[in-house]
Order: C-alpha cells, then sequence, then structure tokens
C-alpha cells in the first residue's frame, strides 16, 4: 500500500491510497493538531453521515469506512475548478441538476464558495467534494431552503466568472440577491474565517491535483 499526501493541516491528513489497481481517499484525524481531534473528528463524523445519505449519487464520492478517527472516501478523478475553468454552460447545467439531486437527499453542502470543491472530471461532468460543512436534515424547512440557494447562487458566481455569457437574467437576479445569513457572513466573521481557514486549517482542496499544503 502505498500514500500521496494532498494535504496537512491542525485537523490531520488527507491522502490518496493506492492498493494494487485501488485508489481512494483517506481523511486521517488521528494526527491532527493537539486540542484540535474533537473539532477533526467531529468534521469528519458528519462527512461520513453526508455521504452516506448520498450514496448511489453519481458526482459525489462513496464513503467506503469511517472508524477510528479515519474517513475512507472513493477517489473522483478530476480537475478543481479553478484548474479547469470550465466555459462550456453545459457543465453548468450539469452542475445545478447535480445539486438538485443532492438537496432531494436532504443535503446542502454549505462551503461552494470555494472552486476547489468543484470538479470537472475527465469526461466533462462536475462533481462535488469536501462535505465537511455539509449538513442533511429530514426537515427541508425554510432555513434549509435558504442554504439550499445559497449553494446555488455560489454555483452562478462560478457560472457568471468563467461562462458569463451564458448567464440568464434570472440568473444573474439570484447572484446578486444575497440572503440574509450571507450578509451577515459578510459583516461579522467572513474575514477571520478566511484567515483561520487558510492559515490553520487550509482553504482548499486538493484531490484534483491542485496545491499541497504541508
Amino acid at each position: 500500500m502505498q500514500t500521496e499526501l494532498l494535504k496537512s493541516d491542525a485537523l490531520g491528513r488527507i491522502e490518496i491510497v493506492v492498493e494494487g489497481e485501488q485508489r481512494w481517499i483517506r481523511r486521517d484525524t488521528r494526527c491532527a493538531r493537539f486540542g484540535m481531534h474533537w473539532i477533526a473528528r467531529a468534521a469528519a463524523a458528519r462527512e461520513a453521515r453526508v455521504l452516506k445519505a448520498l450514496a448511489g449519487l453519481e458526482g459525489v464520492p462513496r464513503l467506503i469506512a469511517w472508524g477510528d478517527g479515519v474517513l475512507d472516501r472513493s477517489f473522483l478523478d478530476g480537475a478543481p475548478m479553478q484548474q479547469a475553468r470550465p466555459t462550456d454552460p453545459t457543465f453548468y447545467r450539469q452542475a445545478h441538476a447535480l445539486l438538485k439531486q443532492v438537496r432531494l437527499r436532504g443535503v446542502v453542502h454549505n462551503d461552494l464558495a470555494k472552486e476547489p470543491n468543484w470538479l470537472q472530471r475527465e469526461d466533462g461532468d462536475p462533481a462535488l467534494v469536501d462535505f465537511q460543512l455539509a449538513w442533511v436534515s429530514r426537515n427541508r424547512g425554510s432555513l434549509f431552503r435558504l442554504l439550499a440557494r445559497e449553494d446555488l447562487r455560489h454555483l452562478l458566481k462560478h457560472k457568471r466568472t468563467y461562462c458569463p455569457q451564458a448567464m440568464t437574467p434570472i440568473e444573474l437576479r439570484v447572484v446578486g440577491r444575497r440572503s440574509w445569513i450571507s450578509r451577515i457572513w459578510a459583516a461579522t466573521g467572513k474575514r477571520l474565517y478566511k484567515l483561520v481557514a487558510r492559515k490553520v486549517f487550509g482553504y482548499w482542496d486538493n484531490e484534483g491535483q491542485g496545491r499541497v499544503r504541508r
């Protein structure tokens, strides 16, 4: 068995594990920094719950195993959005359809402002990774719907960046209509979060051959 480091930060290590012709992603929280183990395990446990809820859905990782602080999930080939820079409107239509399927499973991602959480796979289709901040809920009430709308708004912001010619008037209105959660977040904790995320936790997921943070 061989491993390739993708990211190492306060919450542990993320590696590609290769055994024969098989490869998968391992999130190991056992090496989290002192005092951070409970946060790391809670985040990994949340991701495991979400991946169970999304089992069988194309375009998201498959949960292989979770236990003793180690989460194994399937590897998704692809390039992160900031590298792929998708300009084909089809990509965004498919990404929107994927978000709808995720929402039908009772899941909101909550971290789609980060381009590395979107992959463009080798066949051009979109995929989603990094569900540590996601939320799975049986009660799809007003808060759930608001957060799902924020997931869509972030996707459309990326579309506006890389495929602006395909933006519709309705999509432009959605992008410009920030929710109260988004406004409060921008006015309060966003700058501190970015600082902590970049300096302590790491700000990107490198599954699609992005930057390695050690």
